[in-house]
């Protein structure tokens, strides 16, 4: 992903900044604990297409 890029996004819910996950395959917002979806890598960042997550999965996610 493009670094200009992701400086510039944030979670459409709370607009905190999000991180990119270990795999890089999706963006993820700590506060919220949503996982949002790249699609050719192009970043989803459409709520309804978030996926939430428990802590667990939000630590193992960022390592």
């Amino acid at each position: 992903m493009d670094k200009n890029l992701f400086d510039i996004l944030v979670c459409p819910l709370c607009n905190s900044k999000l991180s990119l996950a270990k795999d890089e395959k999706q963006l993820i917002c700590k506060f919220d604990r949503l996982s949002f979806p790249f699609d050719e890598e192009i970043p989803v960042l459409i709520p309804d297409r978030a996926t939430s997550l428990t802590k667990a999965q939000l630590d193992e996610i960022n390592g």
